[in-house]
């Protein structure tokens, strides 16, 4: 006889990216929204404590498929940053810090507002400071744009995720700290953590070509030896309990200024970037809670507002400085708005620390489940207001 329940769990998330691709692509087609927003649809609708489809709890292989599935998508984000444009115009880089540190001030301030706490506003604030690279990325190759607003959202995202990890790291390092009283221990969960993911990140990224030209394979498709890499770069960072974040980020970051071409027929990685994708989105929104999502409304809806609000600011007033219009400043703030993804995995990750900052955080499952659905519709509007997207797109 079959155990129908084994077969039936066992099942779960092959029928559920399956049903999320079709969703996706009639999404895609039929209402002209971008793919990764039907994904999430899908995953939150069949999560456990909705339709009951996908298992209770997340097991160990989903999660490190996820992390992959970011880091892949990071790694492209960081192989597409410019450093030397970022220091031939500074004014880039002040309109990151000052956009993401009134986001940090004005979040943490609305949130004290509703009476959070003082440690778990410093974790929403510092959470919502993050721009998501992993929608920013696929709603940019999915909409084939390209110019000042897409390059530049490509760049702050980037640097966005990198404060954030820090500014998060720190307080949680903090919060350890008050838990055990170990200020060894809790150092280690920060500042060292940050700085040894960034080298182990590094260090891959200057071995690669090394390893790529013994071999010859310099002007062939790389795209293999680099998932590989990520793989194993992910799966490291998760067993010593180091941003897989800032790794990833940093080996693309790397590989870019060794001046290894990424051949441009596999950018998001083919159809494995496709497919991990889909499990990425379906994962995120398959983690948050209906009940979570209703008791953290007023609260989400308020982050979101201000953090759209602080961005919309902070980067229209360098606007013209840094060379942009003021018009297209605002559509860069508005198409900053997706962060679910990162906040998600960050709190994913948490629990290796022992720290279940999810179920203290419940605000942000309202904001990320909206902003997981509407966040790329935005993303993408503000792309075609700004006017990059091709006219057979629109």
């Amino acid at each position: 006889m079959f155990d129908l329940t084994v077969i039936s769990s066992e099942l779960a998330w092959p029928i559920s990216l399956l049903i999320a691709w079709f969703a996706g692509e009639y999404g895609y087609r039929w209402a002209k929204i971008p793919r990764i927003s039907s994904y999430a649809i899908v995953g939150f609708l069949l999560a456990s404590s909705q339709a009951g489809l996908l298992p209770i709890g997340q097991s160990t292989s989903v999660l490190l498929l996820s992390n992959v599935a970011f880091g892949l998508i990071l790694f492209e984000a960081g192989y597409r940053i410019n450093l030397r444009w970022l220091s031939h115009n500074p004014w880039i880089g002040v309109t990151c810090l000052t956009e993401a540190t009134l986001t940090f001030a004005a979040v943490y301030a609305i949130s004290r507002g509703f009476g959070v706490a003082s440690t778990n506003a410093l974790l929403l604030a510092s959470l919502s400071m993050a721009t998501s690279p992993a929608a920013i990325v696929r709603v940019i190759n999915e909409q084939r744009s390209a110019g000042q607003v897409s390059e530049r959202l490509l760049h702050l995202s980037a640097l966005n995720c990198v404060l954030a990890v820090f500014v998060f790291k720190i307080v949680v390092g903090l919060l350890v700290f008050e838990t055990t009283g170990s200020l060894w221990h809790a150092a280690s969960s920060s500042l060292l953590v940050l700085a040894a993911s960034a080298l182990l990140g590094g260090c891959l990224g200057l071995i690669m070509p090394i390893l790529l030209r013994g071999i010859k394979c310099r002007n062939q498709d790389n795209t293999l030896a680099f998932v590989i890499a990520l793989v194993l770069l992910v799966a490291l960072s998760e067993s010593l309990k180091l941003s897989a974040v800032l790794a990833t980020l940093t080996f693309g970051l790397m590989v870019r200024h060794r001046r290894l071409e990424f051949h441009p027929l596999q950018r998001g990685f083919g159809a494995l970037g496709d497919l991990l994708s889909v499990l990425l989105f379906v994962f995120i929104a398959s983690t948050l809670q209906w009940q979570h999502v209703i008791s953290g409304m007023g609260l989400g809806l308020a982050i979101i507002a201000t953090r759209m609000l602080t961005k919309v600011c902070g980067i229209s007033i360098f606007a013209r400085i840094s060379g942009i219009t003021w018009r297209k400043g605002m559509l860069l703030g508005v198409a900053m708005t997706p962060m679910s993804a990162f906040v998600i995995l960050m709190l994913e990750q948490t629990r290796h620390l022992g720290i279940h900052l999810a179920d203290q955080l419940i605000p942000l499952a309202s904001a990320a489940l909206i902003l997981e659905v509407f966040g790329p519709i935005i993303t993408k509007q503000a792309l075609i207001w700004s006017h990059e997207v091709p006219k057979n797109k629109e």
